[in-house]
Protein backbone atom coordinates (compact mmCIF):
# COMPACT_ATOMS: atom_id res chain seq x y z
CA UNK A 1 0.00 0.00 0.00
CA UNK A 2 1.13 3.48 -0.76
CA UNK A 3 1.23 6.13 1.27
CA UNK A 4 1.96 3.64 4.47
CA UNK A 5 3.06 6.42 7.03
CA UNK A 6 -0.34 7.61 6.27
CA UNK A 7 -2.48 4.90 7.68
CA UNK A 8 0.31 4.33 10.26
CA UNK A 9 -0.74 8.12 11.53
CA UNK A 10 -4.65 7.49 10.98
CA UNK A 11 -3.81 4.03 13.17
CA UNK A 12 -2.62 6.47 15.79
CA UNK A 13 -5.66 8.26 16.49
CA UNK A 14 -7.85 7.13 19.40
CA UNK A 15 -11.11 5.96 17.96
CA UNK A 16 -10.11 5.02 14.85
CA UNK A 17 -10.55 1.12 15.62
CA UNK A 18 -10.20 -1.11 12.91
CA UNK A 19 -13.69 -0.92 11.54
CA UNK A 20 -13.43 2.23 11.48
CA UNK A 21 -10.23 2.76 9.63
CA UNK A 22 -11.31 -0.10 7.15
CA UNK A 23 -14.33 2.28 6.19
CA UNK A 24 -11.93 4.94 5.82
CA UNK A 25 -9.72 3.02 3.34
CA UNK A 26 -12.40 1.60 1.56
CA UNK A 27 -13.63 4.69 1.16
CA UNK A 28 -10.75 7.38 0.05
CA UNK A 29 -8.54 4.10 -1.34
CA UNK A 30 -5.66 6.16 -0.39
CA UNK A 31 -4.69 6.34 3.30
CA UNK A 32 -3.59 10.16 2.41
CA UNK A 33 -6.40 11.06 1.32
CA UNK A 34 -8.02 9.66 4.24
CA UNK A 35 -5.83 11.86 6.81
CA UNK A 36 -6.41 15.08 4.70
CA UNK A 37 -10.23 14.71 4.55
CA UNK A 38 -12.32 17.08 6.21
CA UNK A 39 -15.12 16.85 8.84
CA UNK A 40 -18.25 16.16 6.83
CA UNK A 41 -16.21 13.53 3.95
CA UNK A 42 -15.76 11.81 7.49
CA UNK A 43 -18.95 11.87 9.02
CA UNK A 44 -20.80 10.53 5.56
CA UNK A 45 -19.10 7.10 6.31
CA UNK A 46 -19.86 7.40 9.84
CA UNK A 47 -16.87 8.45 12.06
CA UNK A 48 -18.18 10.32 15.49
CA UNK A 49 -17.62 13.59 15.61
CA UNK A 50 -15.21 13.50 18.31
CA UNK A 51 -13.31 11.54 16.79
CA UNK A 52 -13.25 13.65 13.64
CA UNK A 53 -12.36 16.13 16.34
CA UNK A 54 -8.91 14.44 17.52
CA UNK A 55 -7.73 14.14 14.03
CA UNK A 56 -8.05 17.34 13.13
CA UNK A 57 -6.59 18.79 15.95
CA UNK A 58 -3.85 16.03 16.05
CA UNK A 59 -3.01 16.53 12.22
CA UNK A 60 -2.36 20.19 12.97
CA UNK A 61 1.31 19.23 14.65
CA UNK A 62 1.35 16.03 13.32
CA UNK A 63 4.44 14.98 11.04
CA UNK A 64 3.31 11.37 9.53
CA UNK A 65 6.62 10.90 7.90
CA UNK A 66 8.29 11.75 11.14
CA UNK A 67 6.07 9.29 12.71
CA UNK A 68 6.73 6.46 10.58
CA UNK A 69 10.53 6.87 10.76
CA UNK A 70 10.46 6.82 14.75
CA UNK A 71 8.62 3.47 14.87
CA UNK A 72 11.62 2.12 12.71
CA UNK A 73 13.82 3.52 14.53
CA UNK A 74 12.43 1.57 17.71
CA UNK A 75 12.95 -1.66 16.00
CA UNK A 76 9.07 -2.47 15.30
CA UNK A 77 7.94 -3.11 12.20
CA UNK A 78 4.14 -3.85 10.99
CA UNK A 79 2.49 -5.59 8.62
CA UNK A 80 -1.30 -4.76 6.95
CA UNK A 81 -4.16 -6.45 6.45
CA UNK A 82 -3.51 -5.58 2.76
CA UNK A 83 -0.63 -7.57 2.61
CA UNK A 84 0.30 -11.28 1.20
CA UNK A 85 2.09 -11.99 4.48
CA UNK A 86 -0.86 -11.36 7.03
CA UNK A 87 -1.79 -14.32 8.98
CA UNK A 88 -4.68 -16.19 7.01
CA UNK A 89 -6.40 -17.59 9.90
CA UNK A 90 -6.36 -13.71 11.69
CA UNK A 91 -7.76 -12.39 8.30
CA UNK A 92 -11.02 -15.25 8.28
CA UNK A 93 -12.26 -13.53 11.79
CA UNK A 94 -14.50 -10.70 12.18
CA UNK A 95 -13.09 -7.61 12.61
CA UNK A 96 -8.93 -8.35 12.16
CA UNK A 97 -6.66 -5.67 12.98
CA UNK A 98 -5.78 -3.33 10.04
CA UNK A 99 -2.19 -3.43 11.29
CA UNK A 100 -0.24 -5.80 13.40
CA UNK A 101 3.23 -3.78 14.98
CA UNK A 102 5.50 -6.83 15.93
CA UNK A 103 8.85 -7.15 17.14
CA UNK A 104 10.46 -11.01 15.85
CA UNK A 105 9.87 -13.89 13.77
CA UNK A 106 6.41 -13.48 11.79
CA UNK A 107 7.38 -16.58 10.30
CA UNK A 108 7.06 -19.39 13.38
CA UNK A 109 2.34 -17.93 12.48
CA UNK A 110 3.75 -20.46 9.30
CA UNK A 111 3.19 -23.21 11.20
CA UNK A 112 0.19 -24.50 13.09
CA UNK A 113 -0.60 -22.10 16.37
CA UNK A 114 -1.97 -23.32 19.44
CA UNK A 115 -2.90 -20.87 21.80
CA UNK A 116 -3.01 -21.67 25.94
CA UNK A 117 -3.85 -19.34 28.01
CA UNK A 118 -5.22 -19.44 32.16
CA UNK A 119 -5.35 -17.74 35.37
CA UNK A 120 -3.17 -14.85 36.32
CA UNK A 121 -3.28 -17.00 39.90
CA UNK A 122 -1.93 -19.78 38.89
CA UNK A 123 -1.78 -22.93 41.22
CA UNK A 124 1.05 -25.55 41.49
CA UNK A 125 -1.38 -27.73 39.43
CA UNK A 126 -1.65 -25.43 36.73
CA UNK A 127 1.93 -24.66 36.70
CA UNK A 128 2.59 -28.67 36.18
CA UNK A 129 0.56 -29.20 33.77
CA UNK A 130 1.04 -26.32 31.69
CA UNK A 131 4.87 -26.91 31.65
CA UNK A 132 3.82 -31.21 30.55
CA UNK A 133 1.56 -29.81 27.59
CA UNK A 134 3.62 -26.92 26.39
CA UNK A 135 6.51 -29.40 26.53
CA UNK A 136 4.65 -31.80 23.58
CA UNK A 137 3.35 -29.30 21.83
CA UNK A 138 6.59 -27.69 21.09
CA UNK A 139 8.06 -31.11 20.72
CA UNK A 140 5.47 -31.59 17.61
CA UNK A 141 6.68 -28.18 16.06
CA UNK A 142 3.36 -26.31 17.26
CA UNK A 143 3.69 -22.46 18.10
CA UNK A 144 2.32 -21.46 21.44
CA UNK A 145 0.05 -18.33 21.50
CA UNK A 146 -0.30 -16.27 24.94
CA UNK A 147 -0.72 -13.41 25.77
CA UNK A 148 2.22 -12.36 27.97
CA UNK A 149 0.47 -11.76 31.26
CA UNK A 150 1.13 -13.19 34.68
CA UNK A 151 0.33 -16.58 35.58
CA UNK A 152 -0.10 -19.80 32.95
CA UNK A 153 0.08 -17.19 30.02
CA UNK A 154 4.13 -16.20 31.48
CA UNK A 155 4.68 -20.32 31.89
CA UNK A 156 3.27 -21.19 28.65
CA UNK A 157 5.84 -19.05 26.97
CA UNK A 158 8.53 -19.78 29.15
CA UNK A 159 7.86 -22.88 29.06
CA UNK A 160 8.22 -23.28 25.39
CA UNK A 161 11.27 -20.82 25.07
CA UNK A 162 13.20 -23.08 27.71
CA UNK A 163 12.17 -26.68 25.22
CA UNK A 164 13.74 -24.76 22.12
CA UNK A 165 10.12 -23.94 20.89
CA UNK A 166 8.92 -20.88 19.72
CA UNK A 167 6.30 -18.38 20.82
CA UNK A 168 3.88 -15.53 19.98
CA UNK A 169 2.82 -13.10 22.60
CA UNK A 170 -0.19 -10.88 22.32
CA UNK A 171 0.04 -7.36 23.83
CA UNK A 172 -2.79 -5.92 25.72
CA UNK A 173 -0.69 -2.34 24.57
CA UNK A 174 1.86 -1.12 22.54
CA UNK A 175 5.23 -2.88 21.60
CA UNK A 176 7.09 0.20 23.29
CA UNK A 177 4.78 -0.42 26.71
CA UNK A 178 5.48 -4.49 27.76
CA UNK A 179 2.85 -5.20 30.49
CA UNK A 180 3.39 -6.64 32.80
CA UNK A 181 7.15 -4.63 33.67
CA UNK A 182 8.19 -7.86 35.06
CA UNK A 183 8.23 -10.06 31.66
CA UNK A 184 10.35 -7.49 29.71
CA UNK A 185 12.94 -9.91 30.17
CA UNK A 186 10.34 -12.99 28.91
CA UNK A 187 9.74 -10.68 26.19
CA UNK A 188 13.35 -10.49 24.73
CA UNK A 189 13.77 -14.56 25.43
CA UNK A 190 10.89 -14.71 22.79
CA UNK A 191 12.19 -12.50 19.90
CA UNK A 192 15.60 -14.41 20.82
CA UNK A 193 14.07 -17.50 20.18
CA UNK A 194 12.73 -16.77 16.94
CA UNK A 195 9.46 -15.85 18.44
CA UNK A 196 7.39 -12.81 17.94
CA UNK A 197 5.47 -10.05 20.22
CA UNK A 198 2.88 -8.45 18.26
CA UNK A 199 0.25 -5.77 19.23
CA UNK A 200 -2.76 -4.10 17.11
CA UNK A 201 -2.32 -0.84 19.32
CA UNK A 202 0.11 1.73 18.35
CA UNK A 203 3.54 1.59 19.72
CA UNK A 204 3.21 3.93 22.71
CA UNK A 205 -0.01 2.81 24.04
CA UNK A 206 -0.86 2.00 27.05
CA UNK A 207 -1.98 -1.32 28.64
CA UNK A 208 -5.57 -0.68 29.67
CA UNK A 209 -8.25 -3.01 31.25
CA UNK A 210 -10.54 -2.15 27.90
CA UNK A 211 -7.86 -3.57 25.82
CA UNK A 212 -7.12 -6.93 26.63
CA UNK A 213 -11.16 -8.31 25.83
CA UNK A 214 -9.74 -6.81 21.79
CA UNK A 215 -6.19 -8.45 22.44
CA UNK A 216 -7.94 -11.84 23.09
CA UNK A 217 -9.46 -12.00 19.76
CA UNK A 218 -6.60 -12.07 18.23
CA UNK A 219 -4.99 -14.97 20.70
CA UNK A 220 -7.32 -17.04 19.71
CA UNK A 221 -7.73 -15.97 15.79
CA UNK A 222 -4.03 -16.49 15.20
CA UNK A 223 -4.63 -20.19 16.42
CA UNK A 224 -6.43 -23.39 15.17
CA UNK A 225 -7.61 -23.91 18.75
CA UNK A 226 -7.10 -22.85 22.36
CA UNK A 227 -6.28 -24.60 25.12
CA UNK A 228 -7.75 -23.27 28.85
CA UNK A 229 -5.73 -24.70 31.70
CA UNK A 230 -6.92 -22.93 34.54
CA UNK A 231 -9.62 -19.81 34.67
CA UNK A 232 -11.79 -18.44 37.13
CA UNK A 233 -15.45 -18.38 35.71
CA UNK A 234 -15.74 -14.67 34.71
CA UNK A 235 -12.00 -14.68 33.63
CA UNK A 236 -10.45 -13.37 30.47
CA UNK A 237 -9.13 -16.75 29.42
CA UNK A 238 -12.68 -17.69 28.77
CA UNK A 239 -13.60 -14.61 26.74
CA UNK A 240 -10.66 -16.01 24.56
CA UNK A 241 -12.48 -19.43 24.35
CA UNK A 242 -15.86 -17.93 23.48
CA UNK A 243 -14.08 -15.83 20.82
CA UNK A 244 -12.58 -18.89 19.63
CA UNK A 245 -15.84 -20.98 19.49
CA UNK A 246 -17.27 -17.63 17.73
CA UNK A 247 -14.48 -18.00 15.02
CA UNK A 248 -15.08 -21.74 14.34
CA UNK A 249 -11.78 -22.62 16.25
CA UNK A 250 -11.11 -25.59 18.39
CA UNK A 251 -11.46 -25.21 22.55
CA UNK A 252 -10.12 -27.50 25.28
CA UNK A 253 -9.73 -27.45 28.34
CA UNK A 254 -7.35 -29.25 30.91
CA UNK A 255 -9.22 -31.10 33.52
CA UNK A 256 -8.36 -29.31 37.24
CA UNK A 257 -8.16 -31.46 40.49
CA UNK A 258 -11.58 -31.60 42.38
CA UNK A 259 -10.26 -29.33 45.17
CA UNK A 260 -9.29 -26.57 42.44
CA UNK A 261 -10.89 -22.68 43.53
CA UNK A 262 -11.32 -22.75 39.90
CA UNK A 263 -13.65 -26.17 39.95
CA UNK A 264 -17.19 -24.49 40.06
CA UNK A 265 -19.49 -26.02 42.68
CA UNK A 266 -22.14 -28.37 41.44
CA UNK A 267 -23.65 -29.77 44.69
CA UNK A 268 -26.79 -27.57 43.99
Amino acid sequence: MKNIQYLLALHSIDGLGSVRLKAILDNFKDPKLGWEANGDELRKIGIPRNTIEILIETRRNFNPEKYMEDIQKSGIKWITIYDESYPKLLKEIYDPPVILYYRGNLDCLNKKCLAVVGTRKMTGYGKAVCEQFVKSLVAFHITIVSGLARGIDSKAHETAVFNQGQTVAVLGGGLNKIYPPENISLAKSIIESLGALISEFPPDYPSLPGNFPSRNRIISGLSLGVLVVEAAEDSGSLITARFALEQGRDVFAIPGPVTSIYQKDRSN
